[in-house]
């Protein structure tokens, strides 16, 4: 019983894994719809190249970081308990790796190729790792000491903080340092429109993220013993109330319509496992709100070139999303309790506040050093021809 108890483990957090890596196609789906044609090669591969470097990060720096595990033995040992360390390994991987894919979102058309991956390295080789450490592995005893000061310690059982907040808020900095797209803002006070490429594809990487979120929810359970029904609904439900606010809000906007799915999910993931689902209902709803409301004035009011507005969908929902599960995690609100909004409150500030730091310090390093942004010429070419010397469609681009 027990060996087959072993095995079922490692499939259930393996199938998790395969969900959550297949998230990154959706990553670059939303991307290359998002992003004008000259830009939409670069898109896909920016995506998969960073998801490249960040296995190879997380495998010799990262996880060792983040649990104290290495992988640096004979593979008889690796493979013992069925491999379910390795398997596990994969499965936050895949987790790690959505910082950078997060932040390619927000630095979209005018970034260099070569310094992000640089990024992709520091950022899920080190800076992510003593987060998602601190957070899920009792790292530099600072769980101990909210639970000491609150009742409870920081809970955040698939991210809503370790990932998408300090993704969203590492991407704000990543922008802030690189600036906003050529004559996106002109002089004159117009804003220029830059409008998406392909909605089809833009809602293709919306669904595949939303199927995907599913098992970055549920599978965080990471044993068959532990997984919860609950989790499911509570994400159904939020995704749910992200999309019909950010439809009315939106005003049937597709753009806005495919996001706030998104949001909703964004801000589920940490008290997934504790809410109600009328209360992940709600939050879900909320997200969806400050998606639509922040990703307008970030972009027409702040003048912030945000692309894919990763700060409010993941930066901005997520924070949410941590103090949410302080509320709507307590039993008095249909929830299953355990939960303090005091932790919620020092671990999501904490978790931005170290996001701010470390993407502020890793972007304007790289920035002053080597260079972020791509010459004018090659971002009016556009980063597919400039970067990988293809368009997204050469059959027909040279028939003309």
């Amino acid at each position: 019983m027990e060996s087959l108890k072993q095995g079922s483990d490692t499939l259930f957090i393996l199938l998790g894994a395969i969900m959550v890596l297949a998230m990154h196609s959706g990553f670059a789906f939303l991307e290359l719809g998002t992003v004008r044609k000259k830009n939409q090669v670069n898109a896909l591969v920016k995506i998969l190249v960073d998801f490249a470097v960040s296995t190879v990060a997380y495998f010799l720096v990262g996880y060792t970081v983040a649990y104290g595990v290495h992988f640096f033995t004979g593979a008889e040992t690796l493979a013992q308990r069925n491999g379910y360390e390795l398997v596990k390994f994969f499965f936050l991987l895949t987790f790690a790796a959505a910082v950078p894919a997060i932040v390619s979102g927000g630095i979209a058309e005018r970034a260099r190729f070569a310094p992000q991956l640089v990024a992709t390295a520091v950022l899920v080789g080190l800076a992510y790792p003593l987060m998602e450490g601190a957070v899920w592995n009792q790292g530099f005893g600072l769980q101990a000491w909210v639970k000491e000061a609150t009742g409870a310690e920081f809970h955040d059982f698939a991210g809503s903080v370790v990932v998408h907040t300090f993704g969203g808020w590492v991407g704000l900095m990543a922008v802030l340092w690189l600036g906003p797209r050529a004559n996106r803002y002109r002089k004159d006070g117009a804003i220029s429109a830059h409008p998406p490429s392909s909605i089809p594809f833009l809602s293709l990487g919306a669904w595949v993220l939303a199927v995907g979120w599913f098992g970055f929810n549920v599978m965080s359970a990471q044993t068959v013993d532990k997984i919860s029904g609950l989790v499911a609904l509570n994400s159904l439900m939020a995704m749910a109330g992200g999309t019909l606010v950010a439809v009315l809000m939106g005003r049937n906007d597709p753009g806005f319509a495919y996001n706030g799915p998104l949001a909703g999910l964004v801000a589920v993931c940490a008290g997934s496992d504790v809410m109600h689902p009328a209360g992940a209902l709600f939050v879900g709803a909320v997200a969806g709100a400050i998606f639509v409301k922040m990703f307008t004035l970030t972009q027409n009011r702040w003048k912030i070139d945000d692309v894919l507005g990763v700060w409010p969908l993941h930066g901005l929902c997520g924070a949410w999303g941590g103090l949410a599960c302080g509320v709507f995690g307590q039993k008095v609100l249909g929830g299953l309790g355990g939960v303090s909004f005091g932790a919620q409150v020092l671990g999501t500030v904490g978790g931005v506040v170290w996001a701010v730091v470390a993407g502020g310090v890793i972007y304007g390093a790289l920035k002053l050093s080597v260079g972020l942004r791509l010459s004018p010429e090659e971002e009016h070419e556009g980063a597919d021809l400039s970067i990988h010397r293809i368009g997204a469609t050469p059959e027909r681009e040279t028939s003309w």
